[in-house]
């Protein structure tokens, strides 16, 4: 899930309503953790954020805290906890026990968990259904070191003999979710890194020399191990290996684990020191250091992300995606600590100042800045600082922008030949199978003409139709009983061609470029009224363009500040985007500016209008 490298797309606040549905996901796929364990890892006043990425992963946590639980499909149906919040409530899953420290590297690796690597209780395996979310740990270490999804059912797997694949991981200890968090969480690094990989020097000091046994057994254990690797890209370390080299490296692993760790507690007791030292972070900051915060990260957005072109602009974006991004690291904002008290109040006092100028928007009832003053006094005395955080906002600006470049589009009309006029191109000698552009298909009548000398002598303006061209032009055409024409005017030749030929159409973005027959097919832009007196816009035909309805939905929500579905044509194949509000001419401008599709291309349709 996390080897890959994937930036997130956008991150935002959770309003009180999703952090609710949230909480309630939570508690129902989680039944281990109560209420209580739930609100100390999603604190009921804390800001929880979702961060979106591109391969439609979800992951929330406490804003400028750690990543707590992270969304497979964006839908809230698979979620799962993270390695971070599992070092917080090590129960809140069940969990599988790794035979011994040579799993465990294969695991952190990123492979799948076989069944053969786990050590079962006397008990026998325990209960579980195909799809459930368990963690993996070690012996002797509380803290689990990954997560994933069973792949068969308790009942499946005895019945194949505990062999395959038993865990599907989805994230690890110090995969790329673990890396992309600033200043790691490691609560006693040496006491997890010890436990979770063993200690090489300790393994060797406790073989038996003068047996070939323990060796041997290792040995066995590693290269099945590397072979699985290889071949499954999951574990098994039990393939060709006796019960009792499973059975000595097992005490092995134990007896490591005692010597190495002295107390488990040591992390629960480091994470609370941790939190101790944010809180009294967050504490020391006064209301007016609050202000000076803000009035600063203001300034900052207004300098180097706010441009005049996405103006106006809703509050609700300008704090999320302008004025929070330039906070200073280790900084958390929170407007209800400031003198503002309130978002609203915050920009109105600014208004008051002149430097920017904000209205209220009588429907969504949200302020929302409509102009930036960049002649005011506070804008001019102000230096942006070039921070990393800017420079990483520009280079994905910058990436962005480059890959837009990259992804022109470009509309070609072409046609192909038909029955009407393969004649005239077997007699110049043309390729029937092959797309022509306009003026390419004229051209090849045009050979026919010159190679007949069918233009007329008195008239060279005029070309006389012999039977073959005659045929290719107008058969089929004419009502029965009328005259066929004996000559054309040039200037009417080649539209008359071309109408009797297979019109198709080449749509190229990028790389990707694809041919359709037919006319091409317009954009359909439509606003309408639903129940309560309530707009909704419908975007349709981006197919055609090969524009993704998803990734567009997902643009539209961050920049319009609405909430956008994607759902199927009813009836017609395809995708359609549906937008809260009217905002026809917004998409409109959005689709000819952002993608380049032409205006001729786009069909607008306002049914709210009398």
């Amino acid at each position: 899930m996390f080897k890959k490298t994937v930036e997130a797309k956008a991150q935002q606040r959770l309003s009180g309503a999703d952090r609710k549905k949230l909480k309630r996901t939570i508690r129902d796929r989680f039944p281990r953790a109560s209420d209580a364990d739930i609100d100390a890892l999603l604190p009921p006043k804390a800001e929880i954020t979702v961060s979106k990425f591109q391969n439609r992963v979800h992951v929330y946590g406490v804003e400028g805290g750690f990543p707590l639980f992270f969304n497979v499909d964006g839908r809230g149906s698979e979620i799962y906890p993270t390695v971070f919040a599992l070092w917080e409530l090590p129960e809140m899953l069940p969990y599988f026990m790794l035979k011994g420290g040579e799993v465990s590297r294969f695991v952190i690796g990123g492979a799948d968990l076989m069944f053969p690597g786990i050590s079962v209780a006397a008990e026998g395996l325990p209960s579980f259904s195909a799809g459930e979310p368990w963690a993996v740990k070690v012996p002797g270490n509380p803290a689990p070191i990954a997560v994933g999804s069973t792949t068969m059912s308790s009942a499946e797997a005895l019945k194949a003999g505990l062999r395959g694949k038993a865990l599907r991981i989805m994230h690890y200890y110090r995969d790329l979710l673990w890396e992309s968090v600033e200043g790691h969480y490691v609560p006693n690094s040496g006491f997890l890194e010890d436990v979770v990989l063993e200690d090489p020097s300790f393994l060797a000091s406790n073989q038996p020399s003068d047996s070939s046994e323990g060796a041997t057994c290792e040995s066995d254990v590693q290269q099945s191990c590397v072979n699985n690797e290889n071949t499954e890209g999951s574990i098994d370390v039990n393939g060709a290996i006796s019960d009792a080299c499973a059975a000595s490296m097992q005490n092995d692993s134990e007896n490591a684990a005692k010597e190495i760790t002295t107390d488990a507690s040591d992390l629960k007791s480091t994470a609370n020191v941790d939190a101790a030292k944010l809180d009294i972070e967050l504490s020391s900051l006064s209301i007016e250091d609050v202000d000076s915060h803000l009035d600063r990260c203001l300034l900052q957005a207004l300098h180097t992300t706010v441009k005049d072109k996405d103006l106006p602009m809703p509050g609700s974006t300008l704090w999320s995606n302008h004025v929070l991004p330039c906070r200073p690291s280790g900084i958390t904002l929170d407007i209800k600590k400031s003198s503002h008290k309130k978002l609203s109040k915050w920009l109105q006092a600014k208004t008051s100042t002149g430097l920017i100028t904000v209205k209220e928007d009588k429907y969504k009832k949200e302020a929302m800045l409509i102009s930036v003053n960049r002649g005011h006094p506070e804008y001019l005395q102000f230096k942006p600082e070039k921070r990393p955080v800017e420079k990483v906002v520009q280079a994905g600006d910058s990436a962005a922008s480059e890959s837009r470049s990259q992804k022109a589009l470009e509309v070609v009309e072409v046609y192909k030949s038909s029955v009407h006029v393969n004649p005239i191109f077997a007699s110049v000698g043309a390729d029937t199978g092959k797309l022509y552009s306009a003026s390419e298909a004229t051209d090849i009548v045009f050979k026919y003409i010159e190679k007949e000398n069918l233009v007329k002598q008195t008239n060279k303006a005029t070309v006389v139709l012999d039977a073959t061209l005659c045929d290719a032009l107008f058969k089929g055409a004419i009502k029965k009983g009328s005259t066929y024409p004996t000559e054309i005017h040039k200037k009417d030749l080649g539209a008359t061609f071309i109408n009797r030929m297979q019109a198709h159409h080449m749509v190229t973005r990028g790389g990707e470029s694809v041919v359709r027959k037919g006319v091409l097919k317009t954009v359909q832009i439509m606003t309408e009224r639903r129940q309560g007196n309530k707009k909704v816009t419908k975007v349709s035909g981006l197919e055609t363009f090969l524009i993704d309805p998803e990734a567009l939905a997902s643009e539209l929500q961050k920049k319009f500040a609405c909430s956008t579905t994607v759902a199927e044509l009813p009836g017609k194949k395809g995708l359609e985007v549906l937008i809260q509000g009217g905002v026809i001419d917004d998409v409109a401008r959005h689709l000819l500016e952002q993608y380049g599709i032409p205006k001729r291309y786009i069909e607008v349709l306002d049914k709210t209008r009398k």
